[in-house]
């Protein structure tokens, strides 16, 4: 006999994710009682992850669920904000118990690892589809914010990005390589890692912060508009790993790591006179990061460079909406 939306609610939802004293009541009322902390902003944001869009069809529910709560966690992060609770809608073409254990585990998995709620949701019948709304809290007044760069700031970039877009294309049989390198690239694209601590640590030292998720240079030159700037990033500065390397060949390697999304890094500005504080309280080798460009005087102007000159590029990052 198949589940009602009830009994689903029961056995794979009022439990997922951790448990915070701060819940005064979760899932299975018309809605959830939270307590905020003092002296602290709520920070929200909300993702949808669509089959065929956002995730190949027939992708493995457990990465499903984690990647619709860390793109959303990844959102809070280039806030500087930390994340406390979290409400699924999920659209389902018919109940699978197997799908549901495993997309349960993927989401629960990283919710507990951050210490995030499962306080609600809704599900519904219908093409598959996933949306989380993520709440959590930073201290007033303290949030990273996109506009506060000026001309002169250092841009920086967390992790490897290219790596996710590698990735998919693997999932998808549009690149080959090593058992190695697919391993690591898939594992990137399926299982992102957004970058909590670091966004926190941030907000002691960064001006603006953004997240990449729809392309490095896309989102950079989105931080550098709302703060009234053009960018500079030097080609031969991107952070590119090995695996993508031996993948695709550093040329293309460092072209992917522009403009291809799902990387969920962290993009950030960082005033001149900062960058030693910064690199001596979050030293780059722990954290993962590294320079690769500079804000610039001229607002909209958005230039890629190779030994000082400017390169061309056909493709500046996703977006849902453009033609083709």
């Amino acid at each position: 006999m198949p589940l009602s939306e009830f009994a689903l609610i029961e056995r794979y939802f009022r439990k997922a994710g951790a448990m915070r004293p701060d819940v005064q009541l979760g899932v299975g009322d018309d809605a959830a009682l939270l307590q905020s902390p003092p002296g602290a902003q709520l920070v929200a944001a909300i993702d949808t992850l669509n089959e065929g869009v956002h995730f190949p069809f027939g992708s493995p529910p457990a990465s499903i669920g984690h990647r619709v709560l860390a793109v959303n966690l990844s959102d809070l992060a280039a806030m500087g904000a930390r994340p406390a609770w979290a409400l699924l809608a999920l659209t389902l073409p018919k109940v699978d118990e197997r799908w549901l254990e495993e997309f349960t585990g993927g989401l629960s998995a990283l919710a507990r690892s951050h210490d995030v709620a499962l306080v609600g949701g809704d599900t519904t019948l219908g093409p598959l589809s996933a949306t989380i709304q993520i709440l959590g809290h930073v201290a007033k007044s303290t949030a990273l914010l996109r506009s506060g760069g000026r001309p002169g700031d250092k841009v920086f970039v967390s992790g490897t990005p290219g790596d996710a877009a590698a990735g998919l294309a693997v999932e998808q049989s549009r690149l080959k390589a090593s058992a190695e390198a697919e391993s690591y690239l898939r594992k990137r694209f399926l299982y992102p890692s957004p970058r909590l601590a670091l966004g926190d640590c941030l907000r002691s030292y960064a001006t603006a912060c953004i997240d990449v998720s729809d392309g490095l240079l896309g989102d950079a030159g989105k931080l550098a508009h709302a703060s009234g700037c053009g960018v500079e990033l030097e080609f031969d500065h991107l952070p590119v790993s090995e695996e993508l390397v031996s993948a695709v060949g550093d040329q293309r390697a460092r072209e992917l790591a522009l403009t291809g999304g799902d990387d969920y890094e962290l993009c950030f500005t960082v005033r001149p006179s900062e960058v030693e504080r910064l690199r001596h309280n979050l030293p780059p080798e722990r954290w993962k990061y590294c320079c690769i460009g500079t804000l610039g005087e001229t607002p909209g102007r958005i230039n890629v460079t190779r030994g000082g000159s400017v390169i061309e590029l056909t493709h500046s990052g996703y977006d849902h909406f453009a033609s083709g």
